[in-house]
């Protein structure tokens, strides 16, 4: 009689990248096909789940627009107990499990219970998503420094770090803060020219992606053409004006106030 062997509870806290299914590291596929069950956030493509091996159970754990499938002590209790259930835990998150990921508050739940914790980084969406329409985060002579950050804090004020990046002139990488774009720009005039430009990229690296290109000051023309539901980056820095369409946009609005 063939006997099955006891599985040994461990997690592995894996980066899926920035969105499109190739963006993940080849690390991050070996350790997610050896998962005895994935816990994935919203974040996650289907063409990126569709890569799993189909007897590999999966959980969603994700939010969109602020709707929460589970709370965080809940994914944490998950965690653990699907640890000791089926052995192999992979959770799967979106970009890199460290940019605000909230990986350090899983890791230290999950090895308060003695279950060992593997971390595979992923690409962080705060430089692809930019990177692939061809905004650099630094440039010389232009940016020498850049700067992720996310827009508010648990209480929904504005992080200071907001601020202090404003005044400088590093390239501002904001993540989260889609859906107070307004007020980040208001707060941002306050410290930058208004013709510092201004991208906004929705759905980075994928065949959905969207990318919107202004200034500070004319951002308002087109920010009805922004799905705030979706979540996206925001870049502020003249390292934006190297967007391919940034000076044909902005001529064309210039033109469209003119007439």
């Amino acid at each position: 009689m063939k006997m099955e062997l006891e599985k040994t509870a461990k997690v592995s806290l894996v980066g899926a990248g920035p969105g499109a299914k190739d963006l993940i590291t080849i690390r991050a596929m070996k350790v997610l096909n050896q998962a005895d069950i994935v816990l994935y956030d919203a974040l996650i493509s289907d063409e990126l789940l569709s890569e799993i091996r189909t007897d590999i159970p999966r959980v969603f754990t994700g939010k969109r627009c602020g709707k929460h499938s589970h709370t965080q002590d809940e994914i944490n209790e998950l965690i653990v107990r699907y640890a000791f259930e089926y052995g192999h835990v992979v959770r799967l998150k979106g970009g890199d499990p460290f940019v605000f990921g909230r990986a350090n508050e899983e890791i230290e739940y999950v090895e308060s219970f003695g279950i060992p914790v593997s971390v595979v980084p992923g690409i962080t969406s705060a430089i692809a998503a930019p990177s692939s329409q061809g905004i650099p985060m630094t440039k010389r002579g232009v940016s020498s420094s850049f700067w992720v950050m996310t827009a508010t804090k648990r209480d929904g004020s504005f992080s200071q770090d907001l601020q202090f990046a404003a005044k400088s002139s590093t390239t501002m990488v904001i993540l989260m803060g889609i859906r107070k774009l307004k007020e980040i720009v208001e707060e941002v005039s306050k410290y930058r020219g208004l013709m510092t430009p201004i991208a906004v990229i929705q759905n980075g690296t994928t065949t959905h992606e969207k990318c919107y290109v202004a200034t500070l000051n004319t951002l308002n023309t087109i920010s009805g053409e922004i799905d705030i539901t979706q979540p996206g980056i925001i870049v502020i820095g003249d390292v934006v004006a190297d967007h391919p369409s940034f000076f044909e946009e902005e001529v064309q609005r210039i033109l469209h106030h003119a007439i």
